[in-house]
């Protein structure tokens, strides 16, 4: 299920899905996780739901004004491009229904049989090797592009982006990137970025295993959707662009909906069952006396 996920979300590149609309769907994954988790007998509270549906129409403005400041458009402009589009629109839907289930089915599993985090993260990608065997050559071939490409000219880029200012721009002054700028460009452009990409996805499916062992399933869909958001901020900051109306009223209906659900689960419905644990003993205590 965990490969099947991954493809299905590559997959809809194919089919003229966007990056703008892919990360608006797939900003659905706290809602459809709660569906998932209700459909298997979990239970949550009005304020729960409201903070879910806030913060998912949040990361849903956000991601619209992300787009807008960059020049991205979301639009369909054939009949062919709109068959196309609808595909990807039904494979990124079985997509988020695998992934909200898969979120569910790993929860119960933390919870029943205690298991280690990095257990799960080293069979998850071991046991999904042998499915990527069908696709060998295509890797191999993609790998060649890739290795053919030109190198990054980095310097010229940080020169650049000192005239379009920016916090790239603060960070092509220092001295101390000049090694790190020579052995990018020792490497094909395309096989750095593979590189990089990798790190960073080693990186974020570690935080999310480990999140997953200490917390509920909702609760890490709504921290990627905060990590979401963030990620809209520092790339509109990084490239010199401004945060606008829409952005900034993404981010507060993110971050307010995210303390929201944090008190809301981690303070008052604990409180709630305490009281109500000490009350019903206390109502024993009584009857037996």
């Amino acid at each position: 299920m965990f490969f099947a996920i991954n493809m299905l979300n590559n997959w809809a590149f194919a089919y003229n899905i966007s990056v703008p609309v892919h990360i608006i769907l797939r900003s659905f994954g706290s809602v459809t996780t709660m569906l998932a988790g209700f459909i298997r007998g979990k239970r949550y509270s009005p304020l729960q739901i409201l903070s879910v549906v806030l913060l998912t129409v949040g990361v849903l403005i956000s991601a619209w004004a992300d787009s807008e400041s960059k020049g991205k458009s979301m639009s369909v402009e054939s009949s062919a491009s709109t068959s196309d589009f609808t595909t990807g629109l039904a494979i990124l839907l079985l997509a988020q229904v695998f992934s909200a289930y898969m979120g569910a089915y790993t929860e119960d599993t933390y919870s029943e049989f205690n298991a280690s985090w990095t257990e799960n993260l080293f069979y998850s990608h071991l046991f999904s090797l042998p499915f990527y065997l069908p696709f060998a050559a295509t890797l191999r071939k993609q790998y060649r592009t890739l290795s053919k490409t030109p190198p990054l000219e980095v310097r010229q880029y940080l020169l650049n982006s000192r005239q379009r200012g920016g916090i790239v721009a603060a960070l092509a002054n220092h001295k101390q990137l000049e090694p790190l700028c020579a052995s990018a460009e020792s490497m094909p452009q395309g096989t750095l970025f593979l590189f990089i990409n990798a790190v960073t996805q080693l990186a974020c499916i570690s935080g999310v295993n480990l999140l997953s062992a200490k917390s509920s399933a909702v609760t890490v869909t709504i921290v990627l959707n905060i990590r979401k958001l963030v990620s809209f901020i520092l790339s509109t900051l990084l490239f010199g662009h401004h945060l606008n109306s829409k952005m900034i009223l993404g981010s507060t209906m993110v971050f307010g909906s995210g303390a929201l659900y944090g008190w809301e689960t981690s303070w008052r419905l604990p409180r709630k069952n305490s009281k109500a644990k000490k009350s019903e003993t206390q109502s024993v205590s009584q009857e037996q006396k």
